[in-house]
């Protein structure tokens, strides 16, 4: 018998693994945070004899290093990675045993694409293929972007993991469990996971890499690329060269005086809490990014690279949580917090700052007329399936880098669903503009009776 427990990293949109027997297990593409695999391997009562890695992660800083030398493991990595730390490089066609009492065994396949050298490991009970994980090869109904190295090998990658989903298909049973790290709302994919589970056997039916001829599939491919995060350029870097271990105790508690004087410094104080409640009060001059929300992947993403980022959360559980998942995407240590809420972060003399929400029936009462700006802060690929007549258009990623080309008057901005806005929101009323956060899905623009259009 065997087992393959998820371990869900939900706000990066990642899964990572560990599957094993009786006694020993492996742990594959595992989080920042390592305690996670090691509890789960606790729970099941198995050893973590190795740790293996797919490819070197350009989304999130690994674990894998860690957790190799928490457990003892041996820590394999694909032998194409330029790494500088220990570790047991792996070849095509390379077995290792997980759990000999249960006859589990990983075979390591090259499935090159994602990057150059990135590796699918088959999981085998008794010789027999059960799962293959394919960290970001073949994913549920899309495969992992192959534009994330270098842009000049980026078509040669979208060739290769064609070749790469063929060579999976080809080997492996169609009942084979295929198991993904990308896929869930990574930005490492290059499209959106439609389903939660899968097999060879529906991929070969479903997935593009697998119906279409090479050139439709690269072109395709190629054409639906959307924007890369911008804190991708320091992730490679940071698991190549061997991630420091985690550092998960509570930072300093900052006081009315300190927040006020980290915000004249120029420093970003980020509000956690939900976008209603700020809306409602918060500290001028803060940023709302909702712990719910995809904190690590949207903050990550804004901040200046090394910019001190000072956390107000409405307790230690929430600010807890968002320190480990701020530490996955290399934000290791705030520079301060506070928890509780504007009464306990403002100074005597101040009062909370405040702005209102709206629904697009609200936009459609106002729009158009002068003084009203309606600002879209979605991507570029979200617009072009339709977007309100005379809105602006910057996306919330860049926002905070072209607060000046947004037009003079009372700016109402929405985005998909209300968390972008709610961040673009509190961008610009730290900028000290008049604005409304329209809390809406935007299936909800046309039927208001705003004018939506496509070109």
């Amino acid at each position: 018998m065997f087992f393959v427990e998820t371990i869900e990293v939900a706000g990066l949109g990642n899964r990572s693994y560990l599957a094993g027997g009786g006694r020993t297990a492996v742990a594959v593409d595992p989080p920042r945070d390592a305690d996670l695999v090691i509890a789960a391997a606790a729970r099941r009562g198995v050893r973590i004899a190795h740790v293996v890695e797919t490819h070197v992660h350009n989304d999130y800083v690994s674990g894998g290093l860690e957790l190799a030398r928490l457990t003892g493991a041996v820590y394999l990595v694909p032998e194409g990675a330029r790494v500088r730390f220990p570790h047991t490089p792996v070849r095509d066609g390379d077995f290792v045993t997980v759990d000999a009492g249960a006859g589990l065994t990983l075979r390591a396949m090259a499935t090159p694409g994602h990057t150059p050298h990135h590796t699918s490991y088959v999981l085998e009970e008794a010789g027999r293929a059960v799962s293959v994980f394919t960290g970001g090869s073949l994913l549920i109904g899309t495969v992992g972007r192959p534009d994330l190295v270098e842009p000049r090998l980026t078509e040669r990658l979208a060739r290769a993991q064609h070749a790469s989903a063929h060579r999976l298909a080809a080997e492996l049973p169609d009942a084979t469990e295929v198991l993904p790290t990308h896929g869930f709302g990574s930005f490492c994919s290059s499209s959106q996971a439609a389903g939660d589970s899968t097999t060879i056997g529906r991929e070969r039916a479903a997935n593009d890499a697998l119906t279409l001829d090479a050139d439709s599939f690269v072109a395709g491919l190629l054409a639906g690329l959307d924007d890369i995060p911008a804190y991708y350029a320091h992730m490679a870097p940071l698991n190549a060269a061997g991630p420091a271990p985690v550092d998960l105790t509570p930072p300093a508690v900052a006081d009315p005086e300190e927040i006020a004087a980290r915000l004249a410094a120029g420093e970003w104080v980020v509000d956690l809490r939900n976008r209603v409640a700020f809306a409602e009060g918060h500290v001028a001059g803060s940023f709302n990014f909702e712990a719910e929300g995809k904190l690590a992947t949207y903050l990550a993403w804004l901040v200046p690279w090394g910019r001190p980022v000072t956390l107000l959360a409405e307790s230690p559980a929430q600010l807890a949580d968002a320190q480990r998942e701020l530490a996955r995407v290399g934000i290791d240590r705030p520079a301060a917090a506070a928890t509780g809420g504007p009464a306990a972060w403002l100074r005597p003399d101040e009062e909370p700052a405040s702005f209102p929400r709206a629904t697009f029936a609200d936009l459609a009462e106002r729009h158009p007329a002068d003084g009203i700006v309606v600002l879209d802060v979605r991507r570029d690929s979200e617009r072009a399936g339709g977007h309100v007549e005379g809105s602006v258009h910057i996306p919330v990623h860049l926002l905070h880098r072209r607060l000046g080309e947004v037009p003079a008057g009372e700016v109402w901005v929405h985005c998909a669903g209300g968390m972008r806005a709610a961040i673009a929101a509190s961008l610009l009323d730290a900028a000290g503009r008049r604005v409304v956060a329209v809390d809406d899905g935007f299936e909800s623009a046309e039927k208001a009776g705003l004018p939506v259009r496509t070109v």
